[in-house]
């Protein structure tokens, strides 16, 4: 049995543009990417490590990064994403797979492992550490899955969102069809507010100043070690306290609904009563 990683990237980021490419800790002449490597690699239960690029011109900087560090990478389609992992997967003759979004430079190999084993242990088709409910912070995110719950997911996803995220199919349109399990953090790893992704500019300032506090003492530090930092320098934290995550969303409703979200907290009053009224209009019409 093989289980291996796929890590998710690509330059084409809208809001920090290159961002798996930028460097941590800040002038080390390391990429974001080559350190998520460099933890997977820890993980005692993984065998392999792939990054899953696209063949857009823009990612062959992602391969020829790559290439140069000895790291497998295969590349496919930009927007099917689903089918990018999933061929790559077979590529490399995956049992149990992996999947890590290349905006995680933190990523716990602890909680990694401690994931694969769960999954193993309760024969799970899809295990999850944030879909389906928060507990760790954004960016300790991880799912492990069955190569066949993924080919069933391929074969049969028909909807954008769901080639677009890989997993949806899974968890959000036919939860029915697979063993899937939570994994959630334990009280003192609790922190579903925090942020040490890698999605805005915000988000890349908090994550230089982690790694400035703790890469030199283990370059393999965790989530306990980056709870602790804060904790003694909670200042740490407003640097990207105002950063959104970006949600998944399967209707056009869902997504005005996180426009008026948006504009509740940003008090943006007259906005959000005129997408409120409009989605409740279009809903009478439907009615």
């Amino acid at each position: 049995m093989k289980t291996g990683a796929i890590i998710q990237a690509r330059m084409s980021s809208e809001r920090l543009p290159g961002k798996v490419l930028k460097e941590l800790p800040y002038g080390s002449g390391i990429s974001s990417l080559e350190q998520i490597v460099y933890r997977l690699q820890q993980v005692e239960s993984i065998h392999d490590v792939i990054i899953a690029t696209s063949t857009n011109e823009e990612d062959k900087a992602i391969v020829d990064m790559a290439d140069s560090k000895g790291i497998h990478v295969y590349t496919g389609s930009l927007n099917n994403v689903l089918e990018r992992f999933t061929i790559a997967a077979r590529t490399f003759h995956f049992d149990h797979v992996v999947r890590i979004t290349g905006d995680c430079p933190c990523i716990d190999p602890v909680i990694i492992e401690e994931t694969i084993q769960k999954h193993l242990q309760d024969e799970a088709d899809f295990t999850t550490t944030g879909a389906l409910k928060r507990t760790f912070p954004v960016g300790m995110d991880a799912a492990v899955i069955k190569m066949q719950a993924l080919e069933e997911a391929y074969q049969n996803a028909d909807n954008e969102y769901e080639k677009e995220h890989v997993t949806p199919y899974i968890y959000k349109s036919h939860p029915e069809k697979f063993k899937i399990v939570s994994v959630e953090a334990s009280e003192e790893l609790a922190d579903p507010i925090l942020r040490v992704t890698m999605d805005t500019p915000e988000d890349y300032l908090l994550l230089c100043s982690i790694y400035d506090a703790l890469y030199s003492k283990n370059q393999s530090f965790g989530l306990r070690e980056i709870l602790t930092l804060l904790e003694h320098k909670p200042w740490l934290r407003k640097i990207n306290e105002k950063s959104q995550h970006k949600k998944i969303h399967s209707s056009l409703e869902s997504e005005l609904n996180e426009v008026i979200e948006y504009c509740e907290k940003q008090d943006l009053k007259r906005a959000r009563s005129f997408i409120a009224n409009k989605l409740r209009d279009n809903n009478s019409i439907r009615s």
